[in-house]
């Protein structure tokens, strides 16, 4: 595709990295075909190939304007186009790019504002995070049913083996998670240490910045992803093996670290060592899956549907990497139509195009509920909160399932 930027992006890492992106799009259209919003919605704006072109003309001069933001609001970033593009348009980094210059230009209109700068400012910090919940936690049983089912119920925090191999690996603890579902750390750290790993917490383990960033506060995003370098860096100058990451919406951002830095000459080194070191849970796991099946030996194992959550299959492109993996150790997964899309939940998507998001959570449901299954497991806390809050089968981060089938007699 050809290019003319202008002056005011040409010169920047911004407008470098745009334009090279532009260039790679071929206008094929393959990418509309795995399109969430382009399959609800029928509209050429809301597809990849369109939301392109209106970032192509933004960068090139032309005046952004609200329409032009709310397509590209509708975009969850989700990245099955990344996985369909022939070309290897990196659709998510132009997104990121096209979605801060037209907020620059547009603004927000202050309703839109104060709910943007509430979920920047609550979600990442635990010590507001927390008592907030635990309070909607508290009044939950009082709540109309359509908002009771938006508030996940009250889970205890389970036990974490103390530290006792030589193999160490370190964990992100992240924002929410450790709130509303504390056990699938802690299960991880269990599968782990049966396995000869000991799985450590640093202390300020905190938020990975995902939220910040994609709500169009990239500095404060990578403030947050400092602070987490800063943390992990005494263990990895340790010998920590890996930074394990139990949430692939937090591990495709932290995949990004040493891109994202790679201009920042105090933490480009860095960041990129941590991205290298970076794996997903299941990564670590594939590893001993021998093992795992020989603790497993004569263990009952439910019958599950599996959610692959498009940070894990699009960003990180792990695509059928847990499916392979729980299947290799005796359990039974039921066939899931489309899994290759989006449940809607998309970081604050959920609740920021609640209508769209809805219709996307519904037909997700059906398709993970079409096999009967006992119990839906899935990989990435955004995605399990979202799937909870529709649908009566149990829902449940993989590793949980695991470390209860190893423990079970």
């Amino acid at each position: 595709m050809e290019t003319h930027l202008a002056e005011f992006i040409r010169h920047t890492p911004q407008g470098r990295e745009a334009e090279s992106i532009l260039r790679a799009c071929v206008h094929c259209g393959f990418c509309t075909a795995t399109c969430p919003t382009y399959q609800l919605l029928g509209d050429e704006l809301d597809g990849p190939r369109g939301r392109i072109y209106l970032i192509k003309q933004v960068l090139e001069g032309a005046p952004a304007t609200k329409k032009i933001q709310l397509h590209l609001d509708r975009c969850l970033t989700c990245r099955a186009c990344e996985t369909t593009c022939p070309s290897g348009v990196k659709y998510g980094r132009l997104a990121d790019i096209g979605r801060a210059v037209v907020e620059k230009q547009v603004g927000r209109g202050r309703l839109d504002q104060i709910r943007r700068t509430a979920l920047r400012t609550v979600l990442p910090r635990r010590w507001l995070f927390d008592p907030l919940l635990q309070l909607g936690q508290a009044v939950r049983p009082l709540l109309p049913p359509a908002l009771r089912t938006s508030v996940p119920p009250r889970e205890t925090s389970t036990p974490w083996p103390a530290p006792r191999h030589s193999r160490r690996m370190v964990v992100l603890d992240g924002c929410v998670q450790p709130a509303i579902a504390p056990n699938i750390n802690a299960a991880a750290a269990r599968v782990l240490d049966r396995l000869g790993i000991s799985l450590v917490r640093p202390r300020r383990s905190g938020c990975c910045g995902a939220v910040t960033y994609h709500l169009n506060a990239q500095d404060e995003g990578l403030h947050y992803a400092r602070s987490l370098i800063d943390a992990w860096w005494p263990h990895i100058e340790q010998g920590a093996e890996a930074v394990v990451v139990t949430a692939t919406g937090c591990g495709a951002m932290v995949a990004e670290y040493g891109h994202l830095l790679r201009h920042d000459p105090a933490y480009a080194a860095k960041a990129a060592k941590v991205s290298a070191l970076a794996k997903d849970i299941s990564q670590v796991i594939v590893a001993e899956r021998a093992h795992i099946a020989k603790l497993l030996d004569g263990r009952p194992r439910p019958k599950l549907a599996f959610h692959a959550p498009c940070t894990l299959q699009h960003a990180l492109k792990l695509r059928g990497v847990v499916e392979d993996l729980l299947r290799g150790v005796g359990f039974a997964l039921t066939p899931v139509p489309d899994s290759h899309l989006c449940c809607g939940s998309a970081g604050t998507y959920s609740i920021l195009q609640r209508e769209l998001s809805q219709k996307l959570l519904r037909n997700k449901v059906t398709a993970l509920t079409s096999g009967k299954p006992e119990l839906i497991a899935t990989a990435n806390i955004g995605c399990l909160t979202h799937l909870r809050s529709g649908t009566e089968v149990p829902v449940k981060h993989w590793i949980e399932v695991l470390d209860e089938a190893m423990a079970t007699p």
